[in-house]
């Protein structure tokens, strides 16, 4: 089993003025790989809340895998990827990169996006879009990979080869 935990970054969806789809979407998906949710929270795009929220997830729970889906786009309240970015230890650009090349076969707006994946200590943290169409794109992308990423960070296996 993976342990997952979910932070949707939205200031409406902190103020309770917007359902939460995408969060949604990332539990559905995540059953695929045997993951278990055990943390979700909805926060606001404010970058110390953001920090402190990925830290708790990894340094406290030990959650093996963690998504966040909102705050990676142009705007000025986006800031998911410097929160990560202030967190993780090690950057996995591999994983943004592959999302945003996939994506931008379905759109051209997929050059937007921001987010970052990368490790703390042994959570794999990865930065999702915000809206539901964009996480099950991304997701869908990259979900065979992730078990086994997964399983090299936490040290359960040394090998990357086939």
């Amino acid at each position: 089993m993976i342990e997952v935990g979910i932070l949707t970054i939205s200031d409406k969806g902190a103020r309770g003025e917007r359902e939460d789809r995408s969060g949604k979407v990332i539990e559905e998906i995540v059953k695929k790989i045997e993951g278990e949710v055990k943390y979700y929270r909805i926060i606001p795009d404010e970058e110390e809340i953001i920090q402190d929220e990925l830290i708790k997830a990894v340094d406290k729970l030990h959650l093996d895998l963690i998504l966040t889906t909102g705050g990676t786009g142009l705007g000025k309240r986006d800031v998911t990827p410097e929160a990560t970015l202030a967190v993780i230890e090690k950057e996995v650009p591999g994983i943004s990169e592959i999302i945003r090349s996939e994506s931008f076969k379905q759109t051209n707006r997929a050059i937007l996006s921001r987010g970052v994946a990368g490790i703390r200590k042994k959570s794999l943290i990865i930065n999702l879009p915000g809206s539901p169409k964009g996480v099950e794109e991304s997701l869908e992308i990259i979900l065979k990979a992730l078990p086994h990423g997964i399983e090299i960070i936490k040290g359960e296996i040394t090998e990357c080869a086939r």
